[in-house]
């Protein structure tokens, strides 16, 4: 029964697929809001960053042998300030170790700031799939806020360029912003959605510490932020909207027309495995019959530094089942189709509490077939008290 329940855990990985994350840390400039590793640098030598990239990425297939590539992303900081030349080679040498599925989506994430119609044709020629855009807001007032270096009007002639040059983009909207009523948020998602847009992805601005904004926030700085009963507001107002549109959510935070949803981020939240390339980056791996998460070190020099010497990553950490089944449900019930049921057996060793799943229904907030659990439009709503409901044993 053990043996069995290994090569089960083993190859559940598979349910969500693999894919690969590379992160490029530098940005041109810090945003007040994010708390990714991303960093400020005069001077970038691609040269070294492209060994390390390729000797990081061939220590990981000797891991990972065999497996099929779902997604590979590009992502920071700003990649789109990388060159293509060394988009293309660590694309070449990925596809030379690994097999790589014929749908494979490759997403660049990109800042309007960032954004050259020539730059991008060659972003394509390197073999990127699909652009990733950090407009933020089409409000000229809010991107000032929020640190951004351009221009509402800049960000859609990014949109357009980006568009006529690839099949697959998907642009960034920060909500719940300073100051923001319910109705200008709804004509600002309106104007979005009229354009040519197969996904969205659509974030509550979330104050974090380590941030200017955290900072400004614990002294009473940062005002106007909308409370619990308009944040929720704007959240129906979003999926309402988005509805409407053809773009419907199929994760909390993001929307998009049937059958042109980002794979990369599904392969998270279906729960599969991932390496994570770069500073700071995060893994899953599973490896002979165990998963294991890892990061990669913080600072960029350092990370150049330990790769030189065989291992970019500074925790390698084999997680208990019990922790893979709070990761399992943590990002699976962020998905509108949910969990499944015998995945969490699998994990937990028994199914959910049927008394936890009964009162939970009865509350409107899931609803349980024979084989998975998700949560309803309330429910997405209620999502921390609905996962800390799941996860009771």
């Amino acid at each position: 029964m053990k043996s069995s329940l290994n090569t089960l855990l083993n190859e559940d990985w598979e349910l969500g697929g693999f894919g690969i994350y590379i992160h490029w840390p530098f940005c041109t400039a810090k945003c007040p809001y994010c708390d990714f590793n991303s960093h400020v640098s005069s001077h970038i030598d691609e040269k070294l960053w492209l060994e390390a990239y390729l000797k990081e990425i061939s220590r990981i297939h000797q891991l990972t042998k065999g497996r099929i590539v779902k997604s590979i992303f590009f992502g920071g900081g700003t990649p789109s300030l990388m060159s293509p030349d060394l988009v293309y080679d660590i694309l070449s040498h990925t596809r030379s170790l690994w097999l790589i599925n014929n749908d494979c989506e490759i997403t660049l994430e990109a800042n309007p700031t960032s954004v050259e119609a020539q730059k991008f044709i060659e972003f394509k020629d390197a073999g990127i799939s699909r652009i990733s855009m950090g407009i933020q807001s089409l409000n000229d007032r809010d991107l000032k806020r929020l640190g951004r270096q351009h221009s509402a009007r800049e960000a859609l002639g990014a949109f357009t360029i980006a568009r006529n040059i690839f099949n697959r983009v998907s642009f960034d909207l920060i909500y719940a912003r300073q100051d923001q009523s319910i109705s200008e948020w709804r004509s600002e998602l309106q104007q979005a959605l009229s354009g040519d847009l197969d996904h969205l992805s659509l974030y509550q601005l979330t104050i974090e510490e380590g941030t200017a904004f955290g900072d400004r926030y614990a002294i009473g700085k940062l005002k106007g932020l909308p409370d619990e009963d308009r944040a929720s507001d704007l959240f129906e107002v979003t999926q309402e909207l988005c509805e409407l549109n053809g773009m419907p959510a199929y994760e909390v935070s993001n929307h998009a027309r049937p059958g042109l949803e980002c794979q990369h981020n599904i392969v998270y939240w279906k729960y599969g495995d991932y390496a994570g390339i770069g500073p700071g980056a995060h893994g899953r791996l599973t490896l002979k019959n165990d998963r294991y998460s890892t990061e990669g070190y913080l600072q960029p020099d350092r990370w150049l530094s330990e790769v030189s010497g065989g291992c970019g990553d500074k925790l390698v950490q084999k997680l208990p089942l019990k922790d893979q089944g709070q990761e399992f449900v943590l990002m699976g019930m962020r998905l509108t189709e949910g969990i499944c049921k015998d995945r969490y057996q699998n994990f937990f060793g028994h199914p959910p509490k049927p008394t936890v799943v009964k009162n939970l229904e009865r509350d409107g907030l899931i609803k349980a077939t024979a084989d998975r659990i998700y949560a309803t439009p309330r429910g997405r709503m209620l999502l921390n008290y609905v996962i800390g409901n799941l996860l009771v044993n």
